[in-house]
């Protein structure tokens, strides 16, 4: 017969909810170092064992109230310490809370088992305890690892809170039945088989929520891989439609060149003639074209130069396309028709013409080669809690994939993205190595 074992103590439970807690925030926060995290780490530990404290002094009809606070107050320590929005500190919340859970579990079913007589809350008991949590986190931090990234923020949308708690709440449930009642068929009746049930029942909500974090990661990964695609796609059709549009200009330009030599040499008038300079003009910057060294970069500056002269945008290139010899004609569409249509856009929204500039150039600076495209700005400049910049436009789950575009394109060679921005000129820098062969 099996003696009945102890509960887990109130101080374990709390030091489980704050290990979880911290192993989240790391996650979340890791591209800098987190001020919110050192300060306010000590206070969260001491608020978690505060709240277990008291939740421990309450009647047994209270246990579920008071499990609702000891979550809220998880709660408040991922928001807190990480400044996520609401939506992950919840998904985040119930993750930490059914880790904490299983930590605890796991722990104290361990020490019960080899350290039955050891008070648990000695020097020795706590260093156990310590010492698992120490072990324990870090592997399944490990196993975290690759659901978090310090270059995308955590996307995710209210639906998506369903199912984790829909998770959350079968597993606590589950879990900690047979505390109380052991008279349905899912309930233990043996001590040891009680501790055993509640510790599976963890470690299976824990993988089903590792399972549908990670389902949302991929699926937000596709979406926007075909959005970069179709981005991709898109700017090479566009080169394809300007590119014809500046040879039959082209063709133009060079016929009207001759017709008005023509008709000048027959009429003469003064009057005329200033016409015929002014219209003689008009056509000169119809027919201007760019002879980089690249003929696909020729015509994307031509089509850009364009649009810009449409909107009254300075617009001034110096490159040596040459650089450009190894790069795909898509990639050189995708790279510098985004950053270029990027900066017409933001100068758009320049109220004073005069302040409406744009420059590009792409010169060779070593071993590398240095593409720079500048812009004024007027608006604000939106980002993300990782630093990623936001699209302007309305929808913003179709927008907003011009720099990652860019930034695909510069690492497919082996290169980097990076911008700045001071109040007035926003800059965009692409590095590639010389040989700027795709990487495979």
């Amino acid at each position: 017969m099996f003696e009945p074992l102890p509960d887990i103590p109130r101080l374990y439970t709390a030091a489980a909810e704050w290990s979880a807690v911290v192993l989240y925030v790391v996650l979340l926060t890791r591209k800098g170092p987190n001020r919110r995290l050192a300060i306010g780490a000590p206070l969260s530990l001491i608020a978690l064992i505060a709240i277990q404290l008291f939740a421990g002094r309450l009647p047994d009809s209270l246990w579920i109230p008071g499990m609702l606070v000891a979550v809220l107050g998880i709660l408040a320590s991922v928001k807190l310490l990480s400044g996520a929005h609401w939506v992950a500190a919840w998904h985040l919340t119930f993750r930490a809370f059914i880790l904490a859970e299983f930590l605890a579990s796991l722990e104290w079913q361990l020490q019960v088992y080899f350290l039955p007589h050891v008070d648990p809350l000695c020097a020795l008991g706590i260093t156990v305890m310590s010492a698992s949590y120490a072990v324990i986190v870090p592997v399944w931090g490990a196993l975290e690892n690759r659901n978090f990234s310090s270059e995308e923020p955590l996307s995710l949308e209210n639906k998506d809170l369903l199912m984790g708690l829909l998770i959350t709440l079968t597993t606590f449930a589950m879990s900690n039945l047979s505390f109380l009642s052991t008279s349905t068929p899912f309930s233990g009746r043996l001590g040891p088989e009680v501790f055993y049930i509640r510790t599976l029942v963890d470690l299976a909500g824990l993988a089903a929520l590792y399972a549908q974090h990670e389902r949302i990661m991929q699926i937000r990964a596709s979406a926007e891989v075909a959005s970069i695609q179709a981005s991709l796609e898109a700017q090479h059709t566009q080169y394809l439609q300007s590119k014809a549009a500046v040879e039959e200009l082209g063709r133009a330009h060079h016929d009207l060149k001759h017709q008005i030599a023509l008709i000048r040499s027959e009429v003469d008038p003064e009057a005329q003639r200033a016409d015929f300079a002014e219209l003689e003009e008009s056509v000169n910057a119809l027919g201007h074209q760019y002879h980089s060294g690249n003929p696909v970069l020729d015509v994307i500056l031509a089509s850009k130069a364009s649009a810009c002269n449409a909107d009254s945008i300075d617009f001034t290139a110096v490159a040596d396309g040459k650089l450009l010899g190894a790069m795909s004609s898509m990639d050189i569409a995708t790279l510098f028709g985004n950053a270029l249509d990027n900066a017409i856009e933001a100068s758009r929204r320049v109220e004073d013409p005069s302040h409406r500039i744009i420059k590009l150039a792409l010169h060779a600076m070593g071993e590398m080669t240095v593409i720079r495209v500048e812009n004024w700005y007027s608006a604000a400049v939106s980002q993300d809690e990782s630093g990623n910049f936001v699209s302007a436009k309305p929808d913003r789950r179709r927008h907003g994939f011009g720099i990652k575009s860019i930034r695909y394109t510069a690492r497919k060679y082996g290169g980097e993205l990076s911008t700045s921005f001071d109040g007035q000129w926003f800059t965009l820098t692409v590095i590639l190595p010389k040989t700027s062969d795709p990487v495979s």
